[in-house]
């Protein structure tokens, strides 16, 4: 048998193809709470260098993607500030499942199922190659981070905390 997975397309890919956008892709033995630690470690990548896809909501249950270094923490009273809400916090995952057609683990900000505003964090965008998830668990997509901001509208904010 091939060692080599073969990876059917997801919403997030038929996204990015459809845009004509050049990725990579990078499959990884999906574990439970693994998180960012444990999909850069299996990929040799910097955590620093993957990307989060994180659901949240304001106080009026308005949901909303983050997009945070995997060795970060979302200050959620700093990103409230600067987007104008009162209180963000995390969805809970059946909340978020809901919004963003992906489960949890395996959330992309590409091909949402629902129109959501998406924040990045600035230093984000300062890196030359960016890991995220591309649409199912066990399942990294490589791409430059503008493309954030040319088909996903992320606006950037600074709320990155290492709490």
């Amino acid at each position: 048998m091939s060692k080599t997975k073969h990876i059917s397309e997801t919403p997030a890919t038929q996204f990015l193809r459809l845009h004509q956008v050049n990725f990579g892709e990078h499959p990884y033995d999906y574990v439970e709470h693994g998180g960012t630690g444990e999909s850069a470690r299996q990929l040799g990548v910097d955590e620093h260098h993957v990307v989060k896809t994180l659901v949240m909501e304001d106080e009026h249950a308005k949901p909303l993607i983050v997009l945070m270094h995997g060795d970060r923490t979302v200050s959620t009273k700093n990103l409230a500030r600067q987007i104008g809400a009162k209180r963000i916090e995390p969805c809970k995952p059946e909340v978020a499942n809901r919004h963003s057609g992906y489960l949890v683990g395996g959330t992309s900000p590409f091909g949402l199922k629902k129109a959501m505003p998406v924040y990045v964090e600035a230093g984000v965008l300062e890196i030359e190659t960016i890991y995220l998830n591309g649409g199912r668990r066990g399942y990294l997509l490589s791409l430059d981070p503008a493309i954030l901001i040319q088909l996903l509208q992320a606006k950037p904010v600074h709320c990155a905390s290492t709490e």
